[in-house]
């Protein structure tokens, strides 16, 4: 028999409490998003996202002046093939272009130290796409190499220390947030991550895909990087 017949598989997401004990939780959020071309009505797609009251953010694509992308938070995965799908096949959305070279879709995950689960995988995620002071985002999916996935524990440990001190000296100086986003196995080139980087401005966001660039797990471990999407929220929802 083999370890998945005899033991019960626990594939919730881990935390650890103040005094030491494991916590879990089986809340996540979903982030999907879509890339569309021939805009030209974006206040008519803002009265549409308003109307249905979608949970997400329209962004104007800063690369092409008819683009925007719609991201959409859900904790329910379902909502995407059912309500969330009805709604983009219907007018305005569904008269634009689709550009599913961009289309991306993770969820939240822990990474097993979190005192706070929910605040981690759900309120937190959320808040940081929502909020009005963070219009400028990056969007770009990645793969690991499978260098990375042979080192020890201990070495893979460092390595994510090093890129993930980066992430937070620029969180505390104000430049930008990072949501991390896995998609193993829901990404249609095999990506392992979804990766936004949130921020007042732009240039520091680029700045902090410069700076990741000399970090061993970019310059040694990883297979493949993008494609970028960049824009800026011309529409949030509202943050209960």
């Amino acid at each position: 028999m083999t370890l998945e017949t005899t033991e019960h598989l626990d594939i919730s997401e881990k935390g650890q409490a103040a005094d030491g004990q494991t916590i879990s939780s089986d809340r996540r959020l979903f982030m999907q998003l879509m890339a569309y071309g021939g805009c030209r009505k974006e206040k008519a797609l803002i009265q549409a996202l308003k109307q249905a009251g979608v949970d997400g953010v329209l962004y104007a694509d800063i690369n092409d002046p008819e683009g925007v992308a719609l991201l959409t938070v859900s904790e329910d995965p379902d909502y995407f093939v059912s309500e969330h799908r009805h709604f983009l096949n219907q007018p305005p959305f569904g008269e634009l272009r689709p550009k599913p070279e961009y289309t991306m879709l993770g969820r939240t995950y822990a990474l097993g130290y979190e005192p706070d689960l929910e605040q981690a995988l759900v309120e937190r995620p959320r808040q940081r796409v929502l909020d009005p002071n963070l219009p400028w985002a990056i969007w770009y999916p990645l793969r690991r190499a499978g260098s990375f996935e042979q080192l020890s524990a201990q070495e893979q440990r460092v390595i994510l220390m090093e890129h993930g001190g980066i992430g937070r000296a620029f969180g505390k100086a104000g430049f930008g947030h990072d949501i991390r986003l896995a998609c193993y196995g829901l990404d249609k080139n095999d990506n392992d991550f979804v990766i936004g980087l949130l921020g007042p401005e732009l240039y520091p966001l680029s700045a902090i895909v410069q700076r990741m660039r000399k970090t061993k797990q970019t310059s040694l471990h990883l297979e493949s990087l993008g494609p970028f999407f960049i824009g800026k929220a011309i529409w949030q929802g509202e943050v209960d």
